[in-house]
């Protein structure tokens, strides 16, 4: 998971130095910022990025307080102090010293013209609860599988960024360049701001990166940081789906779904690990659910209506913000994790906690025996395509790729996978499932396959109301579980059309004697299905096999609770005896309100109004037969 902030200069920036670096504390007053963490317990920053070979660092070091303060408070070279001085011992005035130390344009310039200078951005990564719980409370060898693969999803992620995304921009955005090569400092954090664990990683990415002038020589610039904020959910999904395959596979363990909030995108978390465990350790969540039930209310009072599902968001971001505790005192990791584990003992029991891991493992491997580690590239590419289509209309390949991991997080369960995998999905999924909604305009040059927007023509479900549990009202249903429905139409779509061609060409198409230039239904080239491990299963599949195989695979990753009362076909699952019962008592509630609220808010008709008079007069234009009507033969 990934969120972002902006980092800015006045207090933005002396925030980040005072209270990030120094693990979300307060850090006294005159104290060096190496003393406090040493004091504290906390790991020191580390740089990372390839831009920092242009600055004399070297990745993995040390981050000082005044390499922070001159990059992120000044914007000038983190060994200014030092240039500065030889600069003026060989003549030069005080002036031009200070500017030579400066990267890219001086913020004093930008604040000249009334704007507001941005710094750097503050990308910070978190793993899901339930890795956070086994980190917090399991042994040792544990955290640091753990750690070890957090450390390596953050760096995956970051490549990612560097070798897809980053940009340089000058001339009011006219000139673009490649940059691979960011400058980051990397701080971790083990807990939140109520003391209980949350192991994330807040890295400052600077908002200066070097490409070559006109000249031929470095020069410093600006990043394009939209572009950067546009692919904040796929660099999340990446980090996520790194992280949770390295656990799984080194730990033995597996993944299943937990619905968060109804109606949205469940998280895959680690199986076995019990959901008050979860509870837990997020002691924020109640918290915001109270103060959000409170927003809505105010809301619905200022407005009249419920919130949209974008207006939900904001004001679930104001509830945060609202029960956001006060920095607290750090402390270190030892006197954390003996402080968490006894808290969970007296909460759940020490034979839970001793057997956290075990108990995790046993459920690992009741998943893997039953979900086969097996990806259809063409119905990946379907639902993926699907489901961005039906959320978004309109979408980017960013999207599609964001899409594309957590498909594969979804139908792996924790199990490895091929490199460059997700790239393929997205790429079948706009080559043989979207089109082009950018128009290239006359004489102007097409614009790069990342920044083209597409659609599709998939078919887009009505809308639905679902009763939930606990006495609540009928909620509307979500854009999510429409785009799941319209993706597992097509889906079953495609397996009927497999099994009628593989009727009459079961001999021909046999996957041990298909050649390289097999083709599939859509015309293409057909992939094998990705696989991590082939023990005992037969490589000679027909189309009809392989496609009752996948459907049996899917059937299998989709927990229990999913499937009762429910089929995978979306025109019957719905219309069983008790479900047709409950949408009719939804629908009849639903007349009675909108009846009673036409009764109270119509006004009274005037009938020498000139509106109602023409609209009397239209009504009994159309009702007027057409003189040719009727006489054709």
């Amino acid at each position: 998971m990934l969120s972002v902030a902006k980092i800015q200069r006045r207090n933005a920036w002396r925030y980040y130095i005072r209270g990030v670096a120094f693990g979300d504390g307060r850090r006294p007053v005159g104290q060096s910022l190496n003393d406090a963490q040493e004091l504290a317990g906390l790991p020191p920053g580390r740089w990372l990025g390839r831009g920092l070979r242009a600055l004399g660092l070297t990745e993995g070091t040390e981050v000082s307080e005044r390499q922070l303060e001159l990059l992120f408070g000044e914007g000038r070279h983190p060994d200014a102090d030092r240039i500065e001085r030889g600069l003026l011992d060989d003549g030069v005035d005080v002036a031009t010293a200070r500017r030579l130390t400066v990267l890219g344009q001086p913020i004093e310039e930008i604040e000249a013209r009334k704007q507001t200078p941005l710094l750097g951005m503050d990308f910070t990564f978190r793993p899901q609860a339930s890795l956070v719980v086994l980190w917090a409370l399991g042994d040792a060898a544990t955290r640091r599988v753990i750690e070890r693969a957090h450390e390596r999803a953050v760096a995956m992620a970051l490549r990612w960024l560097e070798d897809e995304v980053a940009e340089t921009r000058w001339a009011s955005g006219r000139g673009r360049a490649k940059t691979p090569a960011l400058v980051v400092a990397a701080f971790r954090h083990i807990d939140n701001r109520d003391g209980l664990p949350l192991l994330h990683e807040h890295c400052l990415i600077l908002n200066r990166v070097q490409r070559l002038g006109a000249d031929g020589e470095p020069v410093w610039g600006a990043l394009d940081t939209y572009r950067l904020y546009q692919n904040v959910v796929a660099a999340g999904t990446l980090y996520t789906l790194a992280m949770t395959t390295e656990v799984c596979e080194t730990l033995g363990l597996a993944t299943v779904p937990r619905e968060v909030t109804p109606g949205l995108r469940p998280v895959m978390e680690i199986a076995g690990v019990p959901e008050d465990l979860i509870n837990w350790s997020a002691s924020r969540r109640q918290r915001i659910e109270d103060a959000l039930e409170v927003l809505t209310d105010q809301y619905v009072k200022d407005h009249g209506h419920l919130p949209s599902e974008r207006g939900r968001h904001g004001l679930g971001w104001w509830a945060a913000q609202e029960t956001r505790p006060a920095k607290k005192k750090p402390k270190p990791l030892a006197q954390l994790l003996a402080w968490w584990r006894a808290s969970a003992i007296l909460r759940f029991g020490q034979q839970l906690i001793d057997s956290l891991l075990d108990r995790c493992r046993a459920a690992g491997v009741a998943i893997r025996a039953r979900v086969d580690p097996t990806v259809d590239v063409a119905l990946a590419a379907v639902d993926v395509a699907a489901v961005v289509f039906t959320v978004r209309e309109k979408f980017s390949r960013r999207h599609i790729l964001a899409e594309a991991r957590r498909h594969l997080l979804e139908t792996l369960r924790g199990r490895e996978f091929t490199r460059g995998l997700d790239d393929y999905i997205a790429h079948r999924a706009l080559l043989r499932y979207s089109r082009r909604h950018t128009v290239t305009k006359p004489g102007r040059e097409a614009p790069a396959a990342d920044r083209m927007t597409y659609t599709a023509d998939f078919p887009v479900p009505h809308r639905w109301w679902i009763a939930p549990s606990q006495g609540t009202p009928p909620r509307e249903s979500s854009r999510y579980e429409r785009a799941r429905v319209a993706s597992l139409a097509v889906q079953n779509a495609i397996r009927d059309a497999r099994i009628r061609a593989d009727t009459a060409t079961e001999a021909t198409t046999s996957a041990s004697s298909a050649p390289a230039d097999h083709r599939d239904l859509e015309g293409e080239t057909a992939s094998a299905p990705h696989a991590v491990d082939h023990p005992g299963r037969d490589a000679a599949l027909t189309p009809a096999q392989r496609a009752a195989a996948v459907q049996a695979h899917q059937q299998a990753a989709m927990p229990e609770e999913y499937l009762e009362g429910r089929t995978t076909d979306p025109a019957t699952w719905l219309r069983t005896p008790k479900n047709l019962d409950r949408l009719a008592a939804f629908t009849r509630a639903a007349d009675t309100r909108r009846r009673a609220m036409g009764d109270r808010k119509a006004p009274a008709a005037d009938p020498a109004s000139p509106v109602d008079q023409h609209h009397q007069e239209h009504e009994q234009q159309r009702q007027q037969p057409d003189p040719g009507q009727g006489l054709r033969p």
